[in-house]
């Protein structure tokens, strides 16, 4: 379960990985593929992956316990091996770190 909040900060990557509608659900597969790997790494917390509903964009939401052990867990062999297949795939992918801001929910 994805951990949001302002005072406990966990590394998070959000990656936008833009693909041809047609090719976006074996895109997505692949990448469900990997995130189970991942899910097997030191320092991991969640993976969320998110379709648009245009077919046009995945985005990957990953919470790590730090940028090191996320580091280790994407220079893997076995997370790289389909990297190949999934450049075909997929027309730009845009991975970035960031921090929580501000958090805000129905309670406030």
């Amino acid at each position: 379960m994805p951990q949001i909040q302002a005072d406990k900060q966990p590394v998070t990557q959000i990656t936008v990985v833009e693909s041809e509608p047609d090719k976006q659900a074996e895109a997505l597969s692949v990448m469900t593929v990997r995130a189970r790997f991942m899910m097997r790494q030191p320092g991991f917390i969640s993976i969320s992956l998110h379709r648009s509903l245009d077919g046009r964009r995945i985005v990957n939401y990953v919470q790590w316990q730090n940028r090191d052990l996320l580091r280790s867990a994407h220079q893997s062999p076995e997370f790289r091996k389909e990297w190949g297949h999934f450049d075909q795939l997929t027309d730009e992918i845009d991975p970035n770190l960031y921090e929580v801001a501000q958090v805000m929910d129905g309670s406030q």
